[in-house]
């Protein structure tokens, strides 16, 4: 029988936001999945852009390859939460990255439920 956890991600100290400080690929690490193809994380991301002006964030989803792996958001300067993820699926140990157009401004949190076969 499946069982389901609920995790933080794993580029998180202790749940805490993960400030994205890269301005290109490879980004700022946000969560490796679980290993292997027989269990599976759903992902559900949050953003905040406390910058001035608009930000565009990029998030590297398993990989780097344009359009395959690239989700691409406009975040408004009013520092207000934006879902950008909401139970997207990773496995096989992939990562999730993130890269803006400013560095240090725009913070992600999230959690992930791990489904475990």
């Amino acid at each position: 029988m499946a069982t389901v956890s609920l995790k933080t991600l794993s580029g998180s100290t202790d749940g805490e936001p993960v400030l994205v400080a890269a301005t290109a690929t490879a980004g700022t690490l946000i969560h490796t999945a679980v290993s292997g193809t027989t269990d599976i994380d759903s992902v559900t991301l949050y953003a905040c852009n406390q910058h001035t002006a608009d930000v565009t964030l990029t998030l590297e989803w398993g990989g780097t390859t344009d359009p395959d792996h690239l989700l691409t958001v406009v975040l408004p300067s009013d520092g207000g939460a934006v879902k950008i993820a909401e139970g997207f699926l990773l496995q096989n140990s992939k990562v999730i990255r993130a890269f803006c157009s400013t560095a240090d401004v725009v913070t992600i949190w999230g959690d992930v439920a791990r489904y475990d076969a």
